[in-house]
């Protein structure tokens, strides 16, 4: 078996995968730019530099990145989801629901089109909604436990925001019964004293 040319885009992308799985973005964001120099249309190394880029914390670059991944492979539906999830994540729902329109048109055993209505529904604070979408999604999705763990975590954020909502209205209903016994202890006292004049 012939190993690949050092200097080729497949020689490129092993090393920059070798060097992400042993958590050495900077190197990995390296070998991601030397494949995309030898290969200017292939959208996969502008994916993965989306991703080290984020693991880096850096969102801008991040951003551009799967901007970049979108435009050279706008059939990789991947690209087109982190960066809508991206724009999401930083306040930018409505740009996020633009980027992610096409993946509407995905088929329905697809996960992507149930995370993205997900999305539109929690956008609009509708998390009954958006809670069943993300349900019908997880078990279609099969290939991308990393994308089914970031879809539990929306889950589990909407679940304890949920809660933390009626834990708070319990609390509201509580204090105004206490005040209005409270009322009820004042005024049983103001009638059984009477009037003064």
């Amino acid at each position: 078996m012939k190993s690949p040319d050092p200097t080729s885009f497949d020689a490129f992308m092993s090393s920059g995968m070798a060097a992400s799985q042993a958590n050495d973005s900077a190197q990995a964001i390296e070998w991601f730019q030397k494949a995309s120099a030898a290969e200017p249309s292939a959208g996969l190394p502008q994916f993965l530099m989306g991703a080290e880029f984020a693991a880096l914390g850096d969102m801008n670059a991040a951003e551009a990145a799967f901007a970049n991944a979108t435009l050279l492979a706008p059939g990789f539906p991947m690209a087109r989801y982190q960066l809508g999830l991206l724009q999401f994540s930083s306040g930018r729902a409505a740009i996020a629901l633009l980027t992610w329109q096409p993946l509407l048109d995905l088929p329905e055993t697809d996960p992507l089109p149930h995370f993205v209505r997900g999305f539109a529904a929690l956008a609009q604070d509708n998390f009954d909604e958006a809670l069943q979408h993300y349900r019908q999604g997880l078990p279609l999705n099969t290939t991308n436990s990393a994308l089914s763990g970031d879809i539990e975590k929306v889950i589990a954020g909407i679940n304890a925001l949920t809660n933390k909502q009626a834990t708070a209205a319990q609390e509201e209903d509580a204090d105004e019964a206490a005040a209005e016994s409270s009322n009820h202890v004042l005024l049983a006292n103001y009638q059984q004293q009477g009037r003064s004049h």
